[in-house]
């Protein structure tokens, strides 16, 4: 067994180091890119693990219970069908914090800290920023099986950029600095009760930092921290099984897999099972990049058209901090500048996949008749008003148990599983599917909600009806 920090990426991992990467850097630096703006003061959202002691004393022990962002370490479960000789490659990836100051030269050839240094026409502003890290672990299954802790230790550093002025004379200076980090990852491969051969492997990544005072600001503490961690985890000979969707005969088994500021998805091309990618971020299995998208904008939430037009839209000055501020974000700035319209134009919008809509009397063999498309009331059901589900017909008024499905829909849906809500509307949509639009008891902007008419939908699959709901009329 051996662990290794890689520099490069690997095809062992099936291209699914780039959603890794979006993942990595999501929230590193948003729109407007400036430092002074006020959503760029508050950083590192995701997948911090910060050193025990701290965590401690800021009441993070067993946040898992609580569900902060932040805690000491993290655990992956994941079900796994694979022989004894198959080997496991885990990827560790985390950013590392990187204090970037800028130093004036003082009379007497020594610098001083100041906020901000103008140079040859460059500005460099004092600001956090971060370096990737990587470290493999692989060894056969027959090797977890026994259970394994690795250690994991990077070492602190600096950098020092020097600064001149349109002269050549020396004025300042850029210090990067790093500082040490250290960390531990335990792996185990244990059977799980199925019908069939099949193994849950744990990997739990723990901060082992024992050098920041439990006092110490979080600013402070984040040096220490392993921000945005996370783990891709392949097996050759084997397969992964989908957590979210199992198998009937391995669901009892994923729903004891204990996932704790982690979400285990199967990655990689669609139809694969061998990499899974932990994340702390909720995700489907197989996430994938746009291929419309030219490049990172660090919030994966947001839409690249918007957050492109907004770009261009920066002052001269504007742009100027942000170019100061990071050079990420001065990469944005760039892309965004050079991006030619017919780029801009992909963004608008993409169709992913066409599939022919049948009505009634069409046939299922014979050549399709010609499409007069949506323009008439005759093109269109009226609104069904009810929908029978499980022999029950439910109407507005209706009460119904949220089960959302485990794939397709909405990730924020699948906190709703097991609430109640009041069913609002049954809705038709244009190639005759019905929904059900709900709103969620015990929500106390229900009320809210109903009156703009933001309400959650669901399939009639996805509901079953209460005793004692309002009959259709």
């Amino acid at each position: 067994m051996s662990i290794v920090q890689t520099q490069c990426p690997s095809a062992v991992f099936n291209g699914a180091e780039a959603i890794a990467d979006a993942i990595l850097y999501e929230g590193y630096l948003l729109y407007p890119y400036r430092r002074s703006s006020a959503k760029n003061r508050v950083r590192w959202q995701f997948g911090v693990l910060v050193p025990p002691a701290w965590g401690e004393a800021h009441g993070l022990v067993d946040s898992s219970v609580a569900g902060s962002a932040e805690s000491s370490w993290q655990q992956t479960e994941c079900l796994m069908e694979a022989p004894e000789t198959a080997v496991v490659r885990i990827r560790l990836r985390f950013l590392h914090l990187q204090g970037k100051v800028t130093e004036l030269r003082t009379t007497d050839g020594g610098y001083r800290p100041v906020d901000r240094i103008e140079a040859g026409g460059r500005t460099e502003l004092s600001f956090d920023e971060a370096v990737p890290r990587e470290f493999d672990i692989e060894a056969p299954v027959g090797d977890f099986r026994r259970g394994r802790r690795l250690d994991v230790h990077v070492p602190g550093g600096e950098d020092v950029e020097l600064l001149a002025d349109e002269r050549g004379e020396p004025v300042g200076r850029v210090v990067r600095r790093r500082w040490p980090l250290s960390a531990s990852v335990a792996v185990s491969a244990v059977p799980s009760p199925a019908p069939f051969r099949l193994l849950r492997l744990g990997l739990r990544v723990e901060n082992t930092d024992r050098t920041t005072p439990a006092d110490s600001p979080r600013d402070e503490a984040l040096r220490c921290c392993l921000i945005a961690a996370h783990t891709l985890t392949t097996v050759s000979q084997g397969r992964f099984l989908s957590l979210l969707d199992p198998p009937e005969w391995a669901a009892p088994a994923a729903r004891e897999c204990r996932n704790v500021h982690t979400f285990p998805v199967l990655a990689g091309a669609s139809g694969t099972s061998e990499v899974v990618l932990s994340s702390p971020i909720i995700l489907y299995d197989h996430p994938r990049i746009a291929p419309e998208s030219p490049g990172d904008l660090h919030d994966a939430t947001e839409i690249d058209e918007i957050l492109s037009l907004r770009t261009l839209t920066l002052s001269d000055a504007e742009k100027r901090e942000a170019r100061a501020t990071d050079p990420r974000a001065a990469a944005i700035l760039d892309r965004v500048d050079a991006m030619p319209p017919e780029v801009l134009e992909r963004l608008h919008g993409a169709i992913r996949s066409l599939e022919p809509v049948h009505r009634p009397g069409d046939s299922a063999t014979g050549p399709e008749r010609p499409r007069r498309g949506f323009d008439t009331d005759a093109e269109i059901a009226p609104d069904p008003e009810t929908v029978l589900v499980a022999g029950t017909r439910l109407s507005r008024g209706s009460r119904v148990r949220l089960r959302p499905r485990r794939r397709g829909t909405d990730a924020h849906d699948m906190f709703l599983e097991g609430r109640t809500g009041r069913v609002e509307q049954v809705l038709l949509d244009i190639d005759g599917s019905r929904f059900l639009a709900v709103t969620v008891d015990d929500d106390p902007g229900a009320e809210l909600h109903q009156w703009y008419g933001r309400l959650r939908h669901f399939r009639p699959e996805e509901v079953e009806p209460l005793a004692g709901e309002v009959e259709a009329r």
